[in-house]
């Protein structure tokens, strides 16, 4: 730079500092209307939609039973083996007036953790009464209540006696007979989860079958999970959200198989938000290991998965913290603009609805 005699001088350095706007929980959010939400399953597991996304954001509307087609010999699926409970529990409080509570999790034979919903917030050391079991408040975590089950037999054995399917509230109508079966993957076997694991929902036993006779590896990891997978994100700053802890277990057998699968050129399939948030778990070193204990594990774009190459997952809701695990895997842009397709396509959403498999973009 030259002043007006034409004289150089050097202007001093001044950083150029860029300030980077934090994600908003608006830059999740689109328009589905209420008439595409799944209010019961399709009377055929399998017969559901499938729509495939690639990691260059090409798309793809096929049928649930072209996985076929997608799924090698050489991929390793990985589920999420955890078994829902009837986790809702009516009863009332000893001044009589109605209580309800939503197992979020189960701490030992006689305690819980739970949602709890009631005219009055009881006090600590009041009685619940459900039926001819009792539950004694024993204090709050949070948002959350400690109860401790009075009963002789575990609080487990209570909530099958008494408890019920808790729906998501989204479906909007209580459980029934057939939701005991249909709101369960076919492969449940750890109870523990009070909400199932749903991109697990469109496997039959025919559809194992073929898929293991055509040489496929399964592998099965158990995450419970818990009630608060229903609660909004309140924050509009994303980072300043907080997940519910939940348990989960990756055995040493299931990261035997991984390693076996990459080693031959395989892909690492997660069948569900659940299982991805599991394997990203146990792999948070930088490398898998076995794992068993909380997660409290918030992926949202921007995060760097180090274990799966593909999802097989279902449309969640607006805003949801699932959502943004879709979109730090599949690039938030192209998520969205897949999900507004489904919705012109007229896809089924939420539990009960179509699934869609995603490839890892390496561009969030």
């Amino acid at each position: 730079m030259t002043d007006d005699k034409g004289t150089y001088f050097v202007l001093p350095y001044r950083p150029l500092l860029v300030f980077i706007k934090p994600m908003q929980l608006s830059d999740f959010h689109f328009h589905l209307p209420p008439e595409l939400i799944a209010i019961y399953p399709l009377q055929q597991r399998s017969a559901s939609r499938l729509l495939q996304l690639d990691r260059n954001g090409q798309i793809k509307h096929s049928q649930f039973t072209d996985l076929f087609d997608i799924i090698t010999e050489k991929d390793l699926l990985v589920f999420n083996n955890s078994k829902v409970i009837p986790a809702r529990l009516k009863g009332h409080k000893a001044s009589g007036g109605k209580v309800e509570i939503l197992v979020e999790r189960i701490l030992g034979d006689h305690a819980i953790l739970a949602h709890l919903r009631a005219s009055k917030t009881p006090v600590p050391d009041s009685l619940l009464h459900f039926g001819e079991h009792r539950f004694r408040v024993k204090g709050r975590e949070q948002s959350l209540f400690l109860l401790e089950c009075l009963s002789s037999i575990s609080v487990l054995e209570v909530i099958e006696q008494i408890g019920e399917i808790p729906l998501p509230p989204y479906l909007n109508r209580p459980a029934e007979e057939a939701d005991k079966e249909r709101y369960q993957t076919v492969y449940a076997q750890d109870k523990g989860s009070v909400a199932a694991p749903t991109a697990g929902l469109h496997f039959d036993q025919a559809v194992l079958d073929r898929l293991s006779q055509q040489g496929t590896e399964m592998a099965f990891i158990t995450l419970h999970v818990g009630a608060g997978t229903f609660l909004p994100v309140r924050t509009q700053n994303i980072l300043e959200h907080h997940m519910h802890p939940e348990y989960l277990e990756v055995p040493q057998t299931v990261c035997d198989k991984i390693a076996h699968a990459k080693a031959r050129g395989g892909r690492i399939i997660a069948v569900g938000t659940t299982t991805a948030r599991s394997l990203e778990t146990a792999a948070r070193s930088g490398q898998l290991q076995a794992y068993a204990g909380n997660t409290d594990l918030f992926i949202y774009p921007g995060y760097e998965f180090k274990c799966i190459d593909m999802l097989i997952t279902n449309f969640h809701l607006p805003e949801s913290s699932l959502l943004m695990l879709v979109c730090a895997f599949g690039g938030k842009d192209r998520i969205l603009q897949a999900y507004q397709q489904a919705v012109e396509q007229q896809y089924r959403f939420y539990s009960y609805g179509d699934a869609m498999i995603v490839t890892k973009t390496y561009y969030p």
